[in-house]
């Protein structure tokens, strides 16, 4: 893949008490070529970043539902704006769950069938390449990257479902075995536009090949970059 110089964009990494994942997310950030800037989970000022990224962990403890507090956090808010103004945004596992949780998304996550937690390197293939965080892909590739989530199980009625399977909105599918229950196997969603992006997995621990479980991961970093630079 085509790799960036250094500085080529600035994407905000929030950070929310119980985030686990903000170093890991910052850390893929860089290794792409971009600037990973801190945004603070009460603090509204994204201090004009070009994307955002909103990274896994347990938001608030997971109390009422997971993400569900962090939804209403000053920053979210900033957000949403940002995101109907067309900034692109990722929510990686908990980060999806806030997503959905914020109306940025539909459906939601819940608990995984069997009621584990599951972690475990997982294969994903790539149902979409229109989006801003998955441009880099081939269509159909299946990509290696680990996941953990107890609440992982993408759900949403059936209307829904049929939506974002005609107009390709399922970004990223379970590879043979579905791990949580997802309908669908759906593993990650698309905004209408492409440019919000959710998925449970986790591509920013697959960004160096040396620590694995691969580097695929970067994909989507690099992805939203071509995005970033389209628009500049």
């Amino acid at each position: 893949m085509t790799e960036f110089a250094s500085g080529a964009g600035r994407i905000g990494v929030i950070t929310f008490p119980g985030t686990l994942d903000d170093v890991d997310a910052a850390r893929a950030v860089r290794l792409a070529g971009a600037e990973a800037v801190p945004l603070w989970h009460a603090d509204a000022d994204l201090k004009g970043v070009d994307a955002i990224v909103v990274p896994g962990g347990f938001s608030y403890g997971d109390y009422m539902r997971a993400g569900a507090i962090a939804s209403f956090a000053p920053v979210m808010q900033s957000v949403i704006d940002a995101a109907r103004s067309g900034t692109p945004v990722l929510g990686i596992c908990n980060g999806f769950q806030i997503l959905c949780e914020a109306g940025l998304l539909p459906g939601a996550l819940t608990r995984n069938v069997g009621l584990h937690f599951v972690c475990r390197d997982q294969w994903l293939r790539v149902e979409n390449t229109d989006s801003a965080w998955t441009s880099r892909f081939e269509p159909g590739a299946e990509i290696l990257v680990p996941l953990k989530s107890g609440e992982g199980r993408y759900v949403a009625g059936e209307a829904v479902l049929d939506e974002l399977t005609a107009e390709n909105r399922i970004a990223f599918s379970y590879a043979g075995d579905n791990p949580n229950g997802s309908m669908r196997s759906i593993a990650g969603i698309t905004s209408a536009d492409g440019r919000v992006v959710g998925l449970m997995p986790h591509p920013e621990h697959a960004v160096e090949a040396l620590t694995g479980p691969s580097d695929d991961g970067l994909g989507l970093f690099y992805s939203v970059l071509d995005a970033v630079l389209a628009k500049a």
